[in-house]
């Protein structure tokens, strides 16, 4: 059985490699993976990675979000398969073979993820896409015909809301991956940001996640590393 530490993957949203080694080496035993979005990686490029296997035990989460063409998506994918990491991202968007396409490009070497709707996404602002009243009135619509393409792609999971994970789990199987950001401990979930779905741990893992990626209340906490074992506590607690 997982321990609560096996699902945090922990989002290195900080500007710099040194901010970063950080809370690496701070976080080491205390969560299962690192993310490195995006702009640490256009600052640091592939160094933190090569960082955080040097100095951690954890995995890595490369999350780039890559969306292209198919043939610039199967190449970046290649390189991205060469770095060592565990877990990496492209957003579903419009295009199936663009998930094909990276899904052939990581040659088995690591895990795809489709993004299927951002966490920081609300109704009004699919409304003010365009998007069908069927995905604008009920989101989970559009979560789950992305999910389905993902699926069908040969993707290894989604990330999505821990609002979605329970139909994740129910239509496309337990060993289809769920990785759920936008997530507040209970003793944060006052706090205003710019996520607006958002779960508690316990919600998520109760709903069937695999990992949740969390950062601010990490972070941010006065001991970084004490917040990240309170969380993996409230993690154990609702699996009893």
């Amino acid at each position: 059985m997982k321990s609560g530490k096996d699902y945090i993957i922990f989002a290195l949203d900080v500007k710099s490699i040194r901010d970063a080694e950080y809370f690496v080496i701070t976080l080491s035993n205390h969560v299962a993976m690192f993310k490195v979005g995006l702009e640490l990686f256009v600052r640091s490029g592939p160094e933190i990675v090569r960082l955080i296997r040097e100095q951690s035990r954890a995995g890595v989460f490369l999350d780039l979000k890559l969306h292209d063409i198919p043939a610039t998506v199967e190449r970046t994918m290649k390189v991205i398969a060469d770095l060592g990491v565990t877990l990496t991202t492209i957003h579903c968007g419009e295009s199936e073979q663009m998930l094909k396409a990276a899904v052939s490009g990581s040659s088995g070497k690591i895990g795809v993820l489709g993004v299927t709707v951002l966490t920081s996404v609300s109704e009004n602002d699919l409304l003010a896409s365009g998007f069908k009243n069927e995905y604008v009135q009920d989101m989970q619509n559009l979560v789950m015909k992305r999910a389905g393409m993902a699926r069908d792609a040969g993707c290894s999971g989604v990330v999505c809301s821990g609002l979605e994970v329970a139909e994740i789990k129910k239509r496309f199987g337990k060993r289809f991956l769920a990785v759920t950001p936008g997530i507040r401990p209970s003793w944060e979930c006052d706090k205003k940001d710019d996520q607006k779905r958002v779960v508690t741990p316990s919600m998520a893992v109760q709903n069937g996640a695999d990992f949740l990626v969390i950062g601010r209340p990490i972070r941010d906490a006065a001991d970084p590393a004490q917040a990240a074992i309170r969380i993996a506590e409230e993690i154990v607690a609702c699996r009893k």
